[in-house]
């Protein structure tokens, strides 16, 4: 069973719910008041959604041997627009303006992946370092356009979005997996995941075979741009406010661990969009287990570090062959099979 990609992280998310298990025997009930379904594995997969959406996107990007650093600022950047925008209307309620505003934060969040795409593709700057460029800008945008404050509205259409149920589920849940379906879709039912790693695991020879690297590299980060906006939406949605300040903290490295734990290489050339959304729950997951634990905040990213980096050190290869290579028995001493022979006096 080991040898399967998915082996080792789904082992990890068992483990880490029986865990959460013997620690609280209620942990895996699920209750259903109104015809909605409540529960702490729902609250996971609630709270959990948003992470998945950045991943998704990060994914892709991973795929062709880059990064997105800046999906954080995204969220954030998202989150503000839509909030500001909702603010200044006469009837939050309003459905027209309410989709207005979303859809505005949306195409503006689709434009910011464009630009770290022409950046990469176009400029041929490093992902990183671009990236890195609209991480610290757009954390910047974010305050400018909440003016430094934390801009709260009270839009019952807008909370339905992050808070809201659909057929008993949360929205979020139903959104996250739209999305990831979606694009499984595309990209498995099509040519074009196959294109999106031949571009990451041998550029040259997709330049040489015919394949228009640019486009699809422009393509991939316009579509993590609106997976962030998306998740920033949601986030904001659940708060009913936006924080230019702590929306989307981090959350790029978590997604980046996700993307790794799920079997995609830093390297490009392979990905695993399932593997992802494993990680991803591990993640949520292991974020739980924390505060069940009752470890202190300023611990959080610390012990968060440590569990990672033993659930990648298991899943290496490398690594499991050495331990392997340790715990093999020393082989015995060759046994001496010839007779002796006896020299006469």
């Amino acid at each position: 069973m080991s040898k399967y990609r998915l082996f080792w992280p789904a082992a990890a998310l068992v483990a880490l719910l029986l865990v959460n298990l013997w620690l609280s025997p209620s942990f895996f009930a699920i209750q259903i008041r109104d015809g909605h379904l409540y529960g702490t594995l729902i609250d996971i997969l609630r709270f959990g959604a948003p992470l998945i959406l950045v991943a998704l996107g990060m994914t892709l990007v991973v795929a062709t041997g880059g990064i997105d650093l800046s999906v954080g600022s995204v969220v954030a950047i998202g989150a503000a627009v839509a909030c500001s925008q909702i603010s200044t209307l006469t009837d939050q309620n309003a459905a027209g303006g309410v989709f207005g505003a979303l859809g505005i934060s949306l195409v503006l969040c689709l434009v910011l992946g464009l630009c770290n795409g022409f950046l990469v593709s176009v400029i041929g700057i490093q992902p990183i370092i671009a990236t890195l460029i609209l991480m610290v800008a757009g954390r910047g945008l974010a305050q400018l356009v909440t003016g430094g404050q934390i801009i709260t509205v009270d839009s019952d259409p807008f909370r339905v979005l992050g808070g809201g149920y659909w057929f008993g589920l949360p929205a979020p849940i139903l959104i996250a997996l739209g999305m990831v379906a979606a694009t499984a879709l595309v990209v498995r039912r099509s040519a074009l995941g196959l294109l999106v790693e031949s571009v990451g695991g041998n550029p040259e020879a997709s330049r040489l075979a015919g394949v228009r690297a640019r486009g699809l590299l422009t393509l991939v980060y316009v579509f993590c741009g609106l997976c962030a906006g998306l998740a920033g939406l949601m986030i904001s949605s659940n708060v009913s406010s936006a924080d230019g300040n702590n929306a989307g903290l981090w959350i790029e490295l978590d997604a980046i661990l996700a993307v790794v734990i799920g079997g995609t290489l830093l390297s490009g050339g392979r990905f695993s969009l399932g593997g992802t959304v494993l990680g991803a729950l591990l993640i949520q997951t292991l974020s739980t287990t924390v505060y069940t634990v009752g470890v202190p905040p300023e611990s959080t990213l610390l012990v968060k570090a440590l569990v990672v980096t033993v659930v990648c050190l298991v899943q290496s290869p490398a690594f499991r062959a050495r331990l392997r290579r340790r715990k093999k028995p020393p082989a015995p001493a060759p046994a001496d099979h010839e007779p002796k022979v006896e020299v006469p006096a």
